[in-house]
Formats: structure tokens, sequence, C-alpha cells
């Protein structure tokens, strides 16, 4: 059973204001923030984690385990208000169990010698010390779905050695809408804190890719920079489209003001108009004085 909580976070539920690490308070104080909501789930029972496993035949990490025996899943959303329009902005979202399954091949593709995910895996591109051993789509990793990115992509908690999944060999990896990886995490709580420190601004996870957040999120990332963001990734040569805002001007109430129409020169006296009103001209000799015509 989930209860949404459509007021703002107070001292009155501690344990949400633990859960969230008090970003609330950050938000709350942000220029243009409003709407700042968390749905509340219920802790899950420990059968259900049980369960889980056994089905899956993986073991839960225990940093993981955890936070569902302490809510059953998280979601918490944001909203900026411009021109007294309310825009949602902000996402922080973590599956539930239920909702905590495998990442596997839609049913549609199940025709005959048709291409699989797994015709997808790249070889070539293994373990570096820069960069861990990427998931693999076939047996070789187990996948599970902790985010659907609000349609961006996928963050995943993966099993690196296949089934049985041990809880050691986990890792939190974010899958692009081009079907390629990048690692985020080595565990789930490293993954928690990165979610709620980025505030669930857009595009987020796409600050850890070779090719970085979209100009529209670097609007976003200016406006409402992440406790965590590496600003050195706002570098110069996006100053061409990144405007440089203060969220404090931007969300200031716009009170009119009506400015008067500055009067034209006065007309010479003994002046004559022409039919479709005054035109002059220089003279091309004498003092310059402007000649009607």
């Amino acid at each position: 059973m989930e209860e949404a909580s459509p007021s703002l976070l107070g001292c009155n539920k501690p344990h949400l204001e633990k859960l969230t690490l008090g970003i609330t308070r950050i938000l709350e104080s942000s220029p243009g923030v409003t709407k700042v909501t968390i749905t509340e789930k219920v802790p899950a029972e420990r059968h259900m984690v049980s369960s889980w496993e056994q089905k899956n035949n993986c073991v839960m990490p225990e940093d993981m385990r955890n936070f569902y025996l302490m809510t059953n899943g998280f979601h918490m959303t944001w909203s900026v208000k411009l021109d007294e329009h309310i825009i949602p902005l902000g996402s922080m979202a973590i599956n539930s169990i239920s909702k905590l399954t495998q990442l596997t091949q839609s049913s549609m593709y199940s025709l005959p010698n048709a291409p699989t995910l797994a015709d997808l895996d790249d070889d070539t591109h293994e373990a570096s010390e820069d960069q861990p051993e990427k998931p693999h789509f076939d047996s070789r990793s187990v996948i599970f779905e902790l985010d659907s990115c609000n349609g961006n992509g996928k963050v995943c908690l993966v099993y690196k050695s296949g089934k049985p999944g041990l809880a050691q060999d986990t890792e939190i990896w974010f899958l692009d809408r081009a079907l390629y990886w990048h690692f985020l995490t080595d565990t789930f709580t490293a993954y928690y804190r990165l979610l709620i420190t980025h505030l669930g601004l857009p595009q987020w996870q796409y600050a850890f890719t070779s090719y970085g957040i979209s100009p529209q999120a670097k609007q976003w990332f200016s406006m409402y920079k992440p406790i965590t963001y590496n600003t050195d990734l706002l570098t110069e040569e996006t100053d061409s489209f990144v405007n440089k805002l203060d969220p404090s001007k931007v969300f200031k109430s716009k009170n009119k003001t009506l400015i008067p129409k500055k009067k034209g020169p006065m007309q010479p006296s003994g002046g004559q108009k022409g039919p479709s009103g005054p035109s002059t001209s220089r003279s091309s000799s004498g003092s310059g004085t402007p000649v009607r015509k």
C-alpha cells in the first residue's frame, strides 16, 4: 500500500527527512521551486525480499535490503514556477520490489531469426583500469531495472557473474537510449547518494557518459547546481548556448511599468507636410539644414 504525501516534508516525519538526507530543505529554499512532494511508501516485509531472491536466484545486496525494509521504493518530485505556469522538473525514483524486474527482451521481437539484445554485445570493449567490464545482455549478466529515468534510459542493478547472483558481484549501471552502458557506482548506497545530491534533475545520469548532458539540461544544471555536480563539465565551449541565468531574477514577479512614449522632434514653424507625412533630406549644399520636400 502506497500513500502520497501532497505537502512538504516536515519535522513531524523524521524518518522521511532522514531518507531524503535533508534535501527537501535545500529545494524549498531554492528560487522558483514549488510542490516538493514525496510518495510515502510502507516498508517491505522480509518475506518479500526473500521471495524476490528465490524467484530470481539472486542475493540482494545488504544495503539495498536495508533500504527496502525501510521503504518499499522511493519517489520524490518537485516543480518550478515560470510565468504563472507550474513545470514538473525534478524526479527521483527507485522501483519497489514488485517492479524490480529483470531486463529482458520484449515478446514482440520473439519472431524466428529476429535480432536479440545479445546481438548488441560488443566484446571489443572489455574492462580497463578506468572502466570496469560492461554488462552483457546474455546469460553472463543478470540485469534488474531500478529506475526508468522518465524514458531517458534505465538505471540498472547488474549481477556481473550471472546466476546464481551473489551480492558482492553487483554494480549500478546506466543504460542510455542507444543501449550503451555507462558505469555509475559500485554499491546501491553510493548510487542513492548520487540520486539525491543531483536533485533528480532531468537527464542527470548523462553527466556520467562520454557525451554528457543535453544543452537543455545544462540550462537547468546551471540554475540548480547539484551538490556533487562537477562544474568542469560546463566547459567554456558551452558558454555559447548556456545562458547565465540568475534564478532569483528569473522567478521574480513581473510588474509591468508603463513607459511614456517619447515625443518626436518639434516641427519648425511654417513647415509644410506632404501627403504621406513629413519627409526630410539633407541638402547637398549649404549648411546641412534639413530641407522639406
